[in-house]
């Protein structure tokens, strides 16, 4: 892989030096932007690879030495996301109207194909490198306390490096092959990073699920590109968006065919139903890995894709009922799974794919700026999330793997348990009082509770998806907020509250010796990612709330990318009409849902905190609908039973008569013929010549007698 990168690199810089004056080759559209032109762009990009590179050099010539990863991975990502920032200032003070293409190198040109490595440069785009690169630096400032003692840790980075790197070119693409190399990067690393402790043959597996999943979706994708280049004659964003609405028709078969196969490809890689069952296994990862593929890259990319393709669903009224339906279900489905699971990261996991389910609820129903919103700020407290279950799990297995078990030689108690289950922890809040707090913010901002990140955000998606017309997925959008409310909740007290449960009911002072806070490396990136959880909301709050300040920066951000999306929307009379299905406006219904979030929270926390929890080894099995729950609806099992099982007999059939039958018993006879022939002339060759010449008298009287 570092071979990989390190040839990626060196052609980056070659199209750089090819790149005259440092100035941008390709502009996007005439007249798209007055006064801004990227700074350093192919920067963002070369960072993170320069970064793969050297950590993956790394892992064979400095394996043993953890200082050069612990500068150089989080280094490659705070300086792409200072290049970020500085061209997200100057985009803020400039009138773009369009898009800012720069061209980097020309890759492919065949016939009227004509494809280059072009970056598109708008405030799409420049939004979510900034959740990438910021948040992405805060992980990777995190991943050198937490894998820390891991034989691995350049090859980790290295992995981490390349994840983003990918993300980015994957977000920055202008046109749809280059997002596919950035798309299939992801699913790449993904399996890398999934799969990072290999030696785990479970692990291994679930790298591989992920990879295989992912490829069913990635091949509507495919398909969808080879339509729109039949429909468009080129695969560029700019020009397909433009002409969009006067080259396909509303409603038509081409567009919703088109729109369909790209939901295929967004279902598989944002986990949605019926190809969700990935993600939650790809737990087995270490856990920054997991926050940095739920909260800033991989499971986003779907949504992404559906924002930047707006006017193309927007043209498909089937297309877009469809993503809100199945966002809606999923949202629902996996929020259901979440109440009845005790390992603390599924826990998050079902929990990212019910707020994937809420971001393509929101632009399947036409409110792309609610989804992207909610995209941004579920990167913040899902990433604080993830990241302070990690600080649990760290400080968990530690103190089981670490601590004096009395014997003087410094090994710990044999402790066979799980950190990531739940019932082993318990009391959590005396010993790691940071994480705790930070923690709560993340819930409370999950939740929906004011004024709080989540609450504007999911409080959009559900007032839109009324607003518009579809009062079903209102009510789903309803209940899953309180469902959320619920196992986060829940969550919180089985981690943090009550007795401390990881040495057993009984070990409260083994645990106030063993237990403890994670280093200032790890809960750093927590402060600030609580930070922004509490204020990341504030960037657009909508009039219709009342004491609060009206602030819509992040509706004008975007304004210039949706406009032509609802604008086709309006003109086939798709608009909201600001009150709900059952009456009532937008500050009556963020009142009810945030008044549902409080009650739920506070409901959960009085009902679950006097209860005594069993520890994983003293639990039993759930019964009823439990089971059901916790055993996530059996969609495995029925996978199993319906897909893998019948295609491994079809293959071990293939194999038997095919392969074994067939084609070896073809080979086989041929080889068995020619040694036959072989062996009957090998009787000839006796070296006696009187057998020779009986030969010659046979063969004599043999001719003599047919020439008579």
């Amino acid at each position: 892989m570092s071979l990989a990168a390190a040839g990626g690199a060196a052609a980056l810089s070659a199209g750089v030096g090819a790149w005259p004056a440092g100035a941008a080759a390709v502009a996007g559209q005439e007249g798209a932007g007055a006064g801004f032109h990227p700074v350093f762009p192919w920067l963002i990009l070369a960072l993170p690879l320069l970064g793969a590179a050297v950590n993956g050099l790394g892992a064979f010539l400095w394996r043993d030495d953890k200082r050069i990863p612990s500068i150089v991975g989080p280094a490659a990502l705070l300086g792409s996301f200072a290049v970020v920032l500085v061209n997200f200032i100057g985009m803020s003070g400039a009138e773009l109207h369009g898009a800012e293409v720069v061209r980097l190198w020309s890759w492919i040109v065949s016939g009227d194909l004509s494809i280059g490595v072009d970056l598109q440069f708008d405030q799409l785009s420049m939004l979510m490198c900034m959740i990438v690169t910021g948040v992405g630096s805060l992980i990777h400032i995190y991943s050198v306390g937490y894998m820390r003692d891991d034989p691995g840790y350049s090859r980790y980075f290295s992995y981490l490096n390349l994840f983003v790197f990918f993300m980015l070119v994957l977000v920055l693409g202008a046109s749809f092959p280059l997002m596919f190399v950035g798309w299939e990067g992801v699913g790449l690393c993904s399996y890398l990073l999934i799969g990072f402790w290999y030696e785990n043959r479970e692990y291994a597996n679930a790298g591989k699920k992920a990879f295989i999943m992912n490829r069913i979706g990635d091949a509507g994708f495919l398909v969808a590109m080879f339509l729109v280049f039949t429909a468009f004659g080129t695969l560029d964003f700019v020009p397909v968006l433009a002409a969009a609405d006067g080259t396909l028709a509303y409603g038509g078969a081409l567009v919703t065919g088109i729109t369909l196969l790209l939901f295929l490809g967004c279902t598989g890689k944002s986990a949605q139903i019926p190809l969700h069952t990935w993600l939650p296994d790809a737990m087995a990862g270490p856990t920054p890995v997991s926050a940095l593929i739920h909260a800033a890259t991989m499971v986003t990319a779907g949504v992404y894709l559906i924002a930047r393709t707006s006017v193309l669903f927007a043209l498909s009224p089937v297309s877009q009922g469809v993503v809100a339906a199945v966002g809606a279900g999923t949202a629902l489905f996996a929020a259901s799974i979440a109440i009845r699971q005790y390992d603390i990261k599924k826990v998050l996991a079902y929990s990212t794919i019910s707020q994937l389910g809420y971001m393509f609820l929101a632009v399947g129903v036409g409110a792309f700026t609610a989804g992207v919103f909610h995209l941004m700020t579920h990167a913040f407290f899902k990433a604080l999330l993830f990241l302070g279950a990690g600080a649990v799990i760290h400080a968990v297995h530690h103190a089981w793997a670490h601590g004096d078990d009395g014997h003087g030689d410094g090994h710990g108690d044999a402790h066979h348990g799980d950190p990531n289950d739940m019932r082993n922890h318990g009391g959590l809040r005396k010993f790691m009082p940071r994480t705790f707090v930070f923690m709560w913010i993340a819930t409370l901002a999950i939740a929906g509770v004011p004024p709080l990140a989540g609450f504007f955000s999911k409080d959009e998606i559900i007032w839109y998806s009324g607003a518009y017309g579809y009062p079903i997925l209102w009510g789903v959008a309803l209940a899953t907020a309180l469902l959320t409310a619920v196992y986060m909740a829940r969550l919180m007290v089985l981690t943090f509250h009550g007795g401390n449960r990881t040495f057993g009911h009984g070990g409260a002072a083994e645990a106030g010796r063993r237990l403890h806070e994670v280093p200032a490396v790890m809960w750093a990136p927590l402060a600030v990612l609580a930070v922004l959880s509490v204020v990341g909301g504030w960037a657009n709050i909508p009039e219709a709330l009342p004491l609060l300040p009206t602030v819509e920066w992040l509706h004008h951000w975007l304004e210039p990318v949706f406009a032509p999306a609802i604008a086709v929307k309006e003109a086939h009379g798709f608009s909201p009409e600001y009150r709900s299905p059952v009456g009532g406006g937008e500050a009556f219904w963020a009142g009810v849902s945030a008044g549902i979030a409080i009650a739920a929270v506070v409901w959960t926390v009085r009902a679950l905190s006097p209860k005594p929890v069993p520890t994983e080894a003293e639990a039993v099995a759930p019964t009823g609908f439990a089971r059901v729950l916790h055993d996530k609806w059996y969609v495995d099992e029925l996978y199993d039973r319906a897909i893998v099982r019948p295609s491994l007999a079809l293959w071990r059939a293939c194999w038997r008569i095919v392969d074994a039958g067939i084609i070896d018993g073809a080979v086989n006879g041929a080889g068995r013929a020619a040694r036959l022939l072989g062996w009957a002339g090998g009787q000839l060759q006796t070296g006696r010549v009187t057998t020779y010449l009986v030969a010659f008298m046979l063969g004599a009287l043999l001719v003599l007698g047919v020439l008579s």
